[in-house]
């Protein structure tokens, strides 16, 4: 039988926000992952579309036909590249929001199991 838990009394909103702050009862890092990851998409599309003007500065200011021909492929591949390094953000990001929803619903399933608990003699 599990031990039971001390029943929580009942705060204002401003003193439940910084409670949750710093009892680390709610985790913030779920909405914060958000951010990171919008900003974080922003620095790869950033550095993929610099790698792709700098192909095709390199191709444009070149005289030789073949350092336009090899501009090309450069600029293909730092496109490539980025939709690459998107798609590894975006996994990476989905992982932790993952972790934490598993943690969540096991917050869930725990206070269903007190509640459970409690109602029983």
């Amino acid at each position: 039988m599990a031990p039971a838990r001390p029943v929580k009394k009942s705060r204002g909103v401003g003193e439940s926000i910084l409670w949750d702050l710093l009892t680390f009862e709610r985790l913030l890092t779920g909405p914060v992952i958000h951010l990171i990851y919008w900003a974080g998409l922003g620095v790869v599309l950033i550095g993929g579309f610099g790698a792709f003007g700098v192909a095709v500065g390199v191709a444009w200011r070149e005289e030789s036909i073949m350092g336009k021909l090899l501009a090309f492929p450069a600029g293909v591949v730092g496109l490539l590249i980025t939709a690459v390094l998107a798609l590894l953000w975006r996994s990476f990001c989905e992982f932790y929001v993952a972790i934490f929803r598993i943690a969540d619903d096991l917050r869930a399933l725990r206070q269903a199991s007190d509640a459970d608990h409690a109602l029983k003699p």
